[in-house]
């Protein structure tokens, strides 16, 4: 079993804003300075960057250049197709041929990034590419634009590979690519060997899955686990928080389902720590996922295997309960 290879989206450096807040609640840093934070988090050996936020076509050389100067690996790219005001009736769905076209572009344009990175992920997340109320939307044709955009994105550049992250809700009150299921029916639909999965934990938390099955079947349904993101939240919503700090057993039972799946991808942190400080509450991430790791060290994966072998719900917990108290 190899030890995990801990990632940050490098946002979790800066002020994080809300919807009370707009300007976040801390000092806002330049994408220098971020890079520099990230090197203040032991452990942290990745980071993740947003197209035209941190890199663009004039800067992506010197990107490159600066976080391997500081002795980090860019693990993901994510294409900027949801934060600005042209995208929020779509974007790979949008009813606008043009808008489609440019958000396939940005797609594409994040993979050539990507590639001069010497990274090999761009995440897909279609927050946008939904609906808000009955009757807004066709269905049919929102997954035949979301299908042909992802195939057409993945032959662009077929070394670089498209994980799609999957969540319920927002910003739109019903995203079309919502749970492990349907993103399971997109994988195979498309049908692209670098076209396969991203788990964000707090976005299975709030699609009332549990994040080590989802796991499982895209382990199970074509080996399609390419990427993690590790938070917690309290299920109603994407709080992103430290990991650990609300559903601890579920995350310990994560852990030992991505050690039995031989997963090797980036341990990678999506953290929003709104009012805390974010290199602190990245540290304070790695150390409970590695703290899990080494508490299912010591109570034995073939322990563990043979308790879940049982189905005996009252075994597993009283294996829970020494190894977490003891007693």
């Amino acid at each position: 079993m190899s030890q995990p290879r801990f990632s940050a989206n490098i946002n979790t450096f800066n002020a994080c804003a809300d919807r009370y807040v707009l300007a976040g609640y801390g000092e806002r840093l330049s994408t220098d300075e971020l890079i520099s934070a990230a090197t203040k988090v032991p452990g942290l050996t990745g980071v993740e960057v947003v197209g035209l936020w941190h890199v663009n076509d004039d800067n992506v050389e010197q990107i490159r250049r600066q976080i391997g100067d500081a002795g980090l690996e860019v693990t993901c790219v994510t294409p900027d197709i949801w934060a600005s005001g042209k995208w929020g009736w779509g974007s790979f769905a949008s009813n606008d041929p043009q808008i489609r076209r440019d958000a396939i572009h940005e797609v594409k344009k994040s993979m050539e990034w990507a590639k001069q990175l010497n990274c090999q992920v761009v995440d897909l997340w279609f927050g946008q590419d939904g609906y808000d109320y009955p009757f807004q939307a066709d269905y049919l044709s929102a997954w035949d634009r979301i299908i042909e955009g992802t195939i057409e994105c993945a032959e662009h550049l077929p070394e670089i590979n498209l994980v799609i992250e999957y969540k319920p809700k927002e910003p739109r009150t019903h995203c079309f690519v919502g749970t492990v299921g349907k993103t399971l029916l997109l994988l195979e639909r498309v049908d692209k060997a670098n076209v396969g999965a991203m788990i964000d934990v707090g976005h299975a938390l709030m699609a009332y899955e549990s994040a080590a099955e989802s796991a499982a079947l895209l382990q199970y349904f074509g080996d399609k686990l390419y990427y993690m993101h590790f938070n917690d939240n309290w299920r109603l919503w994407d709080d992103d928080m430290t990991v650990g700090s609300i559903h601890t057993v579920e995350m310990l039972e994560l852990l030992y389902w991505l050690d039995r799946m031989n997963y090797n991808g980036w341990y990678a942190l999506d953290i929003f720590p709104y009012r805390e400080n974010g290199i602190r509450a990245a540290a304070e991430s790695i150390a409970w996922i590695q703290g899990l790791h080494g508490l299912l060290d010591r109570m034995g994966r073939d322990s563990i295997a043979s308790v879940i072998a049982s189905g005996d719900a009252l075994e597993a917990s009283a294996m829970i309960r020494k190894a977490l108290l003891g007693v």
